[in-house]
């Protein structure tokens, strides 16, 4: 598992699917990140065991694109944690949680 460095950003993609706002266009409208620092980093968190990813399949996407959906791994969670504690700020970075259906 690679290793990451725990910044700012991280916490913010982070948070925000915490937060349930879990796929890419959702995460970028949320936090005001650009979707060249929220794709990267999505990756990269993917790809160290931080968060992990399903495809919608085309039925439930009807007319637009599929989307891919991010949810955090128990790692995630600590990770996420950890950025909570090193950066007090991301609990007002990110709106309101997402509402179940």
């Amino acid at each position: 598992m690679p290793k990451l460095r725990l910044t700012f950003t991280t916490g913010v993609v982070l948070q925000s699917i915490a937060q349930g706002y879990r796929y890419g266009f959702d995460i970028m409208d949320v936090s005001g990140l650009p979707d060249g620092t929220v794709y990267p980093a999505l990756r990269r968190l993917e790809d160290a065991g931080i968060l992990v990813s399903e495809w919608e399949d085309e039925e439930t996407a009807g007319k637009r694109p599929a989307r891919c959906y991010y949810a955090l791994t128990a790692d995630g969670e600590q990770m996420l944690a950890d950025a909570r504690g090193k950066f007090p700020a991301l609990q007002w970075a990110i709106g309101q949680p997402v509402e179940e259906a």
